[in-house]
């Protein structure tokens, strides 16, 4: 017994409609789930997009105490001299007056603050570019200044960037888990769903069996029960990843953005359309195994 489109459609969207309350919240799971799902996926590659551009030019920075004797700047302007051009591009000595400006640049906002610093109180500087841009280098070289004399404190942007990761790999599991276990909620969601309806129809199903009705006749409308809830559910992460990259992601790139640092933090076009088609799969996949399950454990017992 061939089966029509027409009344597969007929019999799913009744199938929907007698458990509407249920099928709301199947959606609405699915919805939440696929989001923080393609959030995971968005978020982590506007982290990489941020971090990338540092990776060609990342610096440290040698701090002097703002006592250091001339003896000890000359000990770190010797090495970097020698070391220039083998393992460091170049580098760029701020004294404690161009400090002072940067210092005064930063925070213009506070004026109570500015009025307690002098220059004399801000520590002058070795900006250093090394020619490897490999953060292990990096933290290796930096590491022959950190025990010099008179050398207050060492810092490398690769130690931001590695903690700008690791942040983001801490939410990135966060919203990876939760859409697993919203996800496998989802899953059974569409199983009771389907189980509900085979039960409600369970005289029916019997009459049609004993016509003729082919198991594949009598299963493909609580198939497409499942493929309707993953559906909707897909166009609901899909506005809130829209949103999500249009009114989050995009703000970190903004000019007026004070963390120069997250500028780049952005999702290009093509990864929101593959992240969205993953978003898609995904829910197929979970509506196929609810729906497979349902008919092969309840339908055909």
């Amino acid at each position: 017994m061939a089966i029509s489109p027409r009344y597969a459609l007929r019999e799913t969207g009744q199938n929907l409609w007698r458990n509407v309350l249920l099928s709301a919240a199947t959606v609405i799971t699915i919805g939440v789930s696929l989001w923080l799902f393609g959030g995971f996926l968005l978020f982590d590659a506007a982290v990489d997009n941020a971090t990338q551009r540092w990776e060609g030019g990342i610096e440290f920075v040698v701090w002097m105490n703002p006592d250091a004797t001339a003896e000890q700047d000359a000990v770190i302007q010797q090495t970097l001299e020698e070391s220039e051009g083998t393992t460091i591009r170049e580098w760029t000595y701020v004294d404690q007056q161009a400090t002072f400006e940067e210092f005064q640049e930063i925070f213009a906002g506070e004026p109570e603050l500015l009025d307690a610093v002098t220059a004399e109180d801000l520590p002058p500087s070795y900006r250093v570019a090394p020619i490897d841009p490999d953060a292990a280098v990096i933290d290796e070289l930096s590491a022959q200044f950190a025990e010099r004399p008179g050398v207050r404190k060492v810092v490398s942007a690769s130690d931001t960037v590695k903690a700008i990761q690791e942040q983001a790999d801490r939410i990135g599991v966060t919203f990876f888990i939760g859409s697993i276990v919203l996800l496998v909620a989802a899953t059974l969601l569409i199983l009771t769903n389907i189980v509900s309806a085979i039960q409600n129809r369970s005289q029916e199903i019997e009459i049609m069996k004993v016509v003729g009705a082919t198991n594949w006749f009598i299963r493909i409308p609580f198939m497409l029960e499942g493929l309707a809830h993953a559906l909707m559910g897909v166009l609901l992460a899909w506005v809130g990843l829209l949103v999500l990259d249009r009114r989050v992601i995009a703000g970190f790139d903004s000019p007026d953005n004070a963390l120069e640092l997250l500028q780049g933090f952005r999702v290009e076009p093509t990864e929101l359309y593959t992240t969205g088609l993953i978003v898609l799969g995904v829910a197929v996949l979970a509506a196929a195994i609810g729906s497979m399950f349902a008919v092969t454990r309840y339908l055909d017992a």
